[in-house]
């Protein structure tokens, strides 16, 4: 019944797939390590906005042995902004395992490619996929779309039943091609709203089209966002220099510089003339929607116990601070 879609969407593929700069038409990719990269960014953004950060990347880390040998610091600093800092911690961890026990090879299999830090089973898949063409079932969230409505799923996504129905469908070749066109598919033609039909190659195989349901599927159901009501201390010299620290203990932005912060209310950290400021910052992580209030003091010397320093305004790029920090001095300053 379905022989037929994979060599429908291989053609498809041919004429209308992406022009990636980590794409490699037509088998593996010549090199894993860019296939790697993208595959961890990608996890968490769009491909307008990876492919930005992908290209500054490897202009910064053109290859594993630059990323290994590079000052974790400036690790983070490019990642600033692509948020879940841990996998970029991973990444670096992962490039010097590489470099130091592997030779700078990765691993051809699947159950290798697992035993690296910050490597899970969809990455590994995409790795044997993209960078060694071998056949893997690759299922991000254009790929459950386009597997939903091609079959008329009107339940809530089943991530196991999805996986199965597009195992089945894989071909036992040309792994590369087909994991991206199947991806390609769905961020082009199969589309969350408004979906382009009739260019589909699978149209007429699609029970969602027959049934006029594409609209309803697939049925995902929604995670809500903790809301949180947090404060941050903004301190500055006289001199007008900020203080900031590095956080060093696991957990929410680790490995970060940052102001003193809090995702919940908190006393002062010591006694000063602190004064609210008139806005807020709001940001959003994955499962929480955090508003910040600000208060601001300007201090003669620092009473504070912990380890931190006074960094110059005109310094702070060179620092990695996170997003939410950044709209923090971008508000205040």
């Amino acid at each position: 019944m379905t022989s037929h879609l994979p060599h429908l969407l291989l053609d498809w593929y041919q004429k209308n797939g992406r022009d990636l700069p980590w794409r490699f038409k037509g088998g593996a990719a010549p090199d894993p390590y860019p296939v790697w990269v993208s595959e961890i960014m990608l996890q968490q953004t769009t491909i307008a906005m990876g492919t930005d950060y992908f290209l500054r990347w490897m202009k910064r880390f053109p290859t594993l042995k630059s990323l290994a040998e590079a000052p974790l610091d400036d690790v983070l600093k490019m990642w600033a902004g692509l948020g879940y800092y841990t996998r970029a911690r991973k990444l670096y961890e992962c490039a010097q395992i590489l470099e130091e026990k592997y030779n700078r090879t990765f691993p051809k299999t699947h159950e290798e490619l697992l035993k690296l830090p910050g490597i899970g089973p969809y990455t590994a898949s995409a790795i044997c996929a993209f960078a060694f063409n071998q056949p893997m079932t690759v299922v991000d969230g254009n790929v459950i779309r386009v597997i939903a409505r091609l079959y008329g799923i009107t339940t809530p996504v089943d991530i196991k039943d999805i996986y199965q129905r597009a195992q089945k469908l894989t071909p036992g070749t040309q792994g590369a091609d087909y994991a991206s066109a199947i991806m390609d598919l769905g961020a082009t033609v199969c589309k969350p709203s408004s979906p382009l039909c009739n260019l589909c190659p699978w149209n007429k195989d699609c029970i969602a089209l027959k049934k006029k349901l594409t609209d309803q599927i697939p049925l995902i159901k929604k995670i809500e966002k903790k809301k949180k009501a947090g404060v941050v201390f903004v301190i500055e010299d006289e001199k007008g220099n900020l203080f900031a620290r590095k956080k060093t203990k696991k957990g929410l932005l680790s490995g970060l510089w940052e102001l003193p912060w809090s995702d919940e209310e908190i006393p002062f950290p010591f006694k000063a003339d602190w004064h609210l400021h008139p806005k807020t910052v709001h940001h959003i992580f994955t499962h929480i929607d955090l508003t910040l209030k600000i208060y601001h003091t300007t201090i003669k010397e620092l009473p504070l116990k912990e380890d931190g320093q006074f960094i110059s305004k005109k310094d702070i790029r060179n620092y990695a601070f996170s997003t939410l920090m950044k709209k923090v001095i971008k508000t205040t300053c």
